[in-house]
C-alpha cells in the first residue's frame, strides 16, 4: 500500500537512527518494508531511496490509495523550468543555514540534497546521491556546460560531490567544513577559483545534463488497496 508524508520525515541509514540518510518533505509518497524492533524500513517513491524511520516519524505518515504518478518530462519540458532551479538554489544560499549530511529540507542541505530539492521544487526528480545523479544525467563536455547542468567531483572511482552550473564558469554547491565551507556557496571552474574552488578542481570528474525526470524502478502492489475501496 502507498503512504504519504503529512510532515517532514527523517530516514536513517541504520535501525539505530544514529545517522541521517535523507529526508522526505510533506506530500512525498513511500511504501514500507521490513521492521527492526520499533524501526521501519521505507522506500521513497520519487527516487527509490530507502532508510529507517523512527516511530515518531512514522506517526507523520498516512496510508493512501492514490499511487505515485511520476512526471514524464523530456529535455524540452525541462529547459523552461531551469530558471526555477537556479533561483531556488541561490535563495537557499541567502538564508541562514549549515551543511547537514542527509539534508534535503530547507534550510540545511548536503550537496546532492540541495541539487535534488532544487530540481524537485521545479517538478523534476533526480536520484538522491551524487554518484546516482552522475549516472542518471547525460554526460557532456566541460566546454558544453550551460546553466542548470550538473558538475561532479570526487575520486577516480566515484562521484562524492555535485553542484549546479550557473554560467560564466561558476557553480553553486553545498559543502562541508572539511572542504573549507559549512554550507552553500558559489565557486568558479576558471582560473579565479580561489582556495575552495581549487580544492574541488583537484577532484573534478565531469559534467552532465538533466534530460528527463527520474522514473522509479520499483512500485508496491496497489491492486489490493484499490480492491478494498
Amino acid at each position: 500500500m502507498w503512504y504519504r508524508c503529512q510532515q517532514v520525515v527523517n530516514l536513517y541509514d541504520a535501525p539505530t537512527g544514529e545517522r541521517l540518510a535523507t529526508q522526505a518533505q510533506a506530500g512525498r509518497w513511500l511504501y514500507p518494508g521490513e521492521t527492526s524492533g520499533e524501526r521501519r524500513w521505507v522506500t521513497l517513491a520519487e527516487d527509490d531511496y530507502g532508510g529507517w524511520v523512527t516511530p515518531v516519524d512514522w506517526a507523520n505518515v498516512q496510508p493512501t490509495c492514490e499511487p505515485y504518478q511520476p512526471p514524464q518530462l523530456n529535455r524540452a519540458a525541462i529547459v523552461p523550468r531551469l530558471p526555477l532551479v537556479l533561483t531556488f538554489a541561490l535563495h537557499a544560499m541567502g538564508q541562514p543555514h549549515v551543511y547537514r549530511w542527509g539534508g534535503t529540507v530547507p534550510p540545511d542541505f548536503d550537496c546532492s540534497g540541495l541539487v535534488q530539492t532544487a530540481f524537485a521544487q521545479a517538478g523534476i526528480w533526480l536520484p538522491r546521491d551524487a554518484y546516482q545523479q552522475e549516472a542518471f544525467v547525460a554526460p557532456i563536455s566541460r566546454d558544453s556546460l550551460a546553466p542548470g547542468d550538473l558538475v561532479f567531483f570526487g575520486t577516480a572511482e566515484r562521484a562524492t560531490h555535485v553542484g549546479i552550473y550557473l554560467g560564466n564558469q561558476q557553480y553553486i554547491h553545498c559543502s562541508g567544513i572539511a572542504q573549507g565551507r559549512n554550507g552553500i556557496g558559489v565557486d568558479s571552474l576558471g582560473e579565479d577559483r580561489g582556495a575552495i574552488g581549487e580544492t574541488y578542481a583537484q577532484q573534478w570528474r565531469g559534467a552532465g545534463r538533466v534530460v528527463a525526470s527520474y522514473q522509479p524502478q520499483n512500485h508496491p502492489d496497489t491492486q489490493k488497496c484499490f480492491a478494498q475501496t
